[in-house]
């Protein structure tokens, strides 16, 4: 009779270096995921920030546009108005 050995399979020790090895790899990608969303959290409020400074000085600007605006407005009807009065003052002379 020949001897064959059979080679004895510890299903325990194996099943034991999968879960280690399932838990290791799940660790790793966990912390990947952590990193890289805490750098677009980062990223994404610097840019804001930046945005916000960018709107501030355009919304500043826009104020100091908007009260020029406004002042010639005023100064073209304060104009008109007086033209008015003089006008009518010169026609009432006229065929009055």
């Amino acid at each position: 009779m020949s001897t064959i050995k059979i080679k004895k399979v510890n299903f325990t020790e194996k099943v034991n270096n999968v879960v280690e090895t399932a838990k290791t790899s799940v660790k790793t990608v966990n912390d990947y995921a952590l990193n890289t969303t805490e750098e677009l959290v980062t990223e994404t409020i610097t840019i804001a920030s930046q945005w916000q400074n960018v709107t501030s000085k355009a919304l500043k600007g826009s104020v100091k546009l908007l009260e020029n605006q406004q002042n010639l407005v005023f100064d073209a009807l304060e104009t008109y108005k007086n033209h008015f009065v003089k006008g009518k003052k010169r026609f009432t002379q006229i065929f009055a």
